[in-house]
């Protein structure tokens, strides 16, 4: 998996997720189901391919102590989030509709130190810190000026209304397009060409609802 790949790959899960989302609601209650187990694994999915544009975007910044510390908090949030998704798809396996597969997902939640670090902080750390690394490319310039504009709205549109999720995502898929314009194409390739010696091949370098 590419950088570049990861770039487009982790907004257009999330579209993915948020479109599946709405069609699973269609009925009145969301999940247990196929639409709420493949949706949530698209999710965890694009969790995954963030992780890997995290990285990168810490490599553009510079890989300086602030781009490292801020990529690992945003990683680490991506894990929580990860951790809050699968939670939800077990719940969903293990039972058979929505009040028993909640309630499920409740007793989970209320083990010690649950609740805090995969629902009440920790996904806020992924959302906060994926901000933090598109506002520290654009103030070095490395990215345009709108980008942490794009990523603003994709952050509040899930709050004001999760059906927005959509939307949200496309509006993400811009900012990280853009992004993923300036990702070297040898980079996460997994073999190169030295520009030293070109013969030589060197190694190359993601609550219920």
């Amino acid at each position: 998996m590419t950088p570049r790949t990861a770039f487009l790959g982790a907004p257009l899960l999330t579209f993915a997720y948020g479109v599946i989302r709405i069609v699973d609601g269609l009925d009145g209650v969301r999940g247990p189901g196929t639409a709420w187990t493949v949706g949530h694994l698209a999710f965890i999915a694009a969790m995954t391919l963030f992780t890997i544009a995290f990285g990168e975007m810490s490599r553009m910044a510079g890989n300086g102590r602030l781009a490292t510390a801020v990529s690992t908090i945003a990683t680490t949030g991506a894990l929580c989030l990860t951790a809050q998704f699968t939670i939800d798809v077990v719940a969903g396996a293990l039972t058979d509709d929505h009040e028993t597969m909640s309630e499920a997902i409740t007793r989970v939640a209320a083990l010690p130190g649950v609740s805090p670090v995969v629902y009440e902080v920790g996904p806020y750390l992924f959302y906060g810190g994926m901000l933090a690394l598109v506002l520290q490319l654009a103030v070095t310039r490395r990215v345009k000026a709108w980008t942490p504009f794009l990523v603003v709205c994709d952050l509040l549109l899930p709050l004001l209304d999760k059906d927005f999720i959509p939307l949200g995502a496309t509006l993400l898929l811009v900012s990280f397009t853009s992004l993923s314009r300036r990702v070297p194409p040898t980079t996460g390739a997994g073999t190169s060409t030295s520009t030293k010696n070109p013969a030589l091949p060197v190694p190359g370098r993601p609550a219920a609802g």
